[in-house]
């Protein structure tokens, strides 16, 4: 278990929990929760060491690889033009909270995002801090410069500036690398009752959701701390057989 440092300089040891968060990078819904993570984590950073992890969903797996036309695509989702702004407005709102500079109106497609969930799961091999940045680099991308990220040149891009090698993962997408195994992480995560995106996995017991609240967030990674701490002091009670 990891330590931290106290008052007076005495190391303290602190409770380690792990989020897996599921999530689709053409989701703006789940980049709002990334912003409101980051909140709740930043909030709870003295109490609790916390590992993240990101996971695939598809939103519309039936999309093809070079996209479809964007407005075309969420007016016949949302029955109209005037149905889309709808939809739409409460994610600009959020966004607005949370410093997001949504650019709607710049993307051109909605993406295919399956070769992008490949790269991030890629950028996880070299750690939870470059894939957490590449999920972060592909969200921009997409929601503020209106990249279409189901494009091979595009996520190549992304990949080098989070340090990838760009020769290795243009080489990969040509191919089918994890491709079957990001399609079955998707299939997982359906089969566990994930059917809206963001969610977020506590110690792959407790499942959030949505874009919550960061206060809601910290409050149930608090919570979770208190009932892991208490079911240990009952183990540790328990006399052997």
């Amino acid at each position: 278990m990891p330590h931290k440092a106290g008052k007076k300089g005495i190391l303290m040891t602190v409770p380690s929990l792990t989020i897996d968060i599921v999530s689709d990078v053409m989701c703006p819904w789940c980049y709002i929760g990334k912003r409101r993570l980051e909140a709740a984590l930043l909030d709870v950073s003295q109490e609790m060491d916390v590992e993240v992890r990101w996971r695939p969903y598809q939103l519309d797996p039936t999309l093809p690889k070079e996209g479809k036309d964007r407005q075309q695509y969420l007016e016949d989702k949302f029955g109209g033009a005037e149905g889309a702004d709808q939809a739409y407005a409460a994610v600009r709102a959020a966004g607005a909270d949370e410093q997001i500079p949504f650019a709607f109106d710049k993307i051109p497609v909605s993406a295919n995002t399956l070769d992008a969930h490949r790269v991030i799961r890629w950028a996880g091999s070299e750690g939870l801090a470059a894939q957490d940045k590449m999920v972060e680099t592909l969200f921009k991308a997409y929601f503020e410069e209106g990249k279409n990220i189901g494009d091979d040149a595009v996520l190549v891009e992304a990949a080098q500036q989070v340090g990838l090698e760009p020769a290795v993962i243009e080489r990969l997408l040509s191919g089918d690398a994890d491709r079957d195994t990001v399609n079955a992480e998707i299939d997982q995560a359906r089969q566990m009752g994930v059917t809206g995106v963001p969610c977020f996995i506590i110690d792959m017991k407790y499942a959030l959701v949505g874009a919550q609240p960061a206060e809601a967030l910290a409050d149930a990674l608090r919570k979770v701390v208190i009932e892991k701490a208490k079911q240990e002091a009952e183990a540790s009670e328990t006399p052997e057989a």
